[in-house]
């Protein structure tokens, strides 16, 4: 049996009763530890659980068959940060498992795409979401993406790398944007577009700022990770919100 357990956004303590119940019950416990920041010790989170844990990186994951192998014959944990399947690659080790015939039960927790909510923007009214990566020379599906959204929310996850200690700062992840606009020219961003910085969403260390690109562009953030938004059409009760967030 493998359990994929999301820890939510903040500290060890968010948990849910039903995940350690689980947790309680399995011989061994992975902490996937690359795809996003961790706002706690990890034996702060062992002596929590009452378990040793085995920090798992990209490549036992994604390139190797341990998690499932252990599952077939024992119970195993994995937890991720956020939700248990915010990302493709616990998607992936889902579906790898449920292929080897292993038992597979999700354990739901807060992620970042309801943790946007603490902006006061609708998440009716989110289109599709995007990621801006470090690698972007050629890439311009994030501009497109906000194209195709119109008036609807655009969310970005900016890409970093908890495992180096590299995370993208929102002035690469705007200047990556103005520079796909410089080349296309088709009016979808300027300095003047309005947008919503979120770092570290749903956690104590939660920062939300909103203004205009060439008032945030510059402003120093340096809690991560950071996401970025571009509101669309706004209600008046979002942009009450959003004002108490202004620069």
């Amino acid at each position: 049996m493998l359990y994929i357990i999301g820890l939510g956004l903040n500290d060890e303590k968010d948990l849910t009763f039903n995940s350690l119940e689980a947790i309680k019950k399995c011989k061994k416990v992975y902490l996937e530890n690359y795809t996003s920041n961790l706002f706690f010790n990890v034996q702060d989170l062992e002596n929590f659980i009452n378990k040793k844990i085995f920090l798992a990186n990209r490549n036992l994951v994604e390139y190797t068959e341990e998690i499932v192998d252990e599952a077939e014959d024992n119970e195993v944990a994995f937890l991720v940060k956020g939700d248990a399947l915010s990302a493709t690659t616990h998607t992936d080790l889902y579906l790898r498992a449920i292929k080897r015939h292993v038992k597979v039960k999700l354990f739901h927790n807060a992620s970042i795409i309801t943790a946007v909510g603490d902006t006061g923007l609708s998440l009716y009214k989110f289109g599709k979401i995007a990621s801006i990566p470090f690698n972007n020379g050629n890439v311009e599906t994030p501009y497109d993406v906000l194209k195709e959204n119109k008036d609807m929310h655009t969310l970005f996850l900016l890409d970093l790398n908890p495992e180096n200690d590299n995370y993208m700062s929102i002035s690469e992840a705007l200047n990556y944007l103005l520079k796909v606009e410089t080349k296309r020219k088709e009016g979808i961003i300027s300095y003047d577009t309005f947008v919503v910085v979120c770092c570290a969403l749903g956690s104590d260390k939660e920062i939300i700022k909103y203004g205009k690109i060439k008032d945030v562009i510059n402003f120093k953030f340096d809690v991560y990770p950071i996401s970025l938004i571009i509101p669309g059409k706004l209600h008046f009760m979002e942009e009450d919100m959003l004002n108490l967030f202004k620069i």
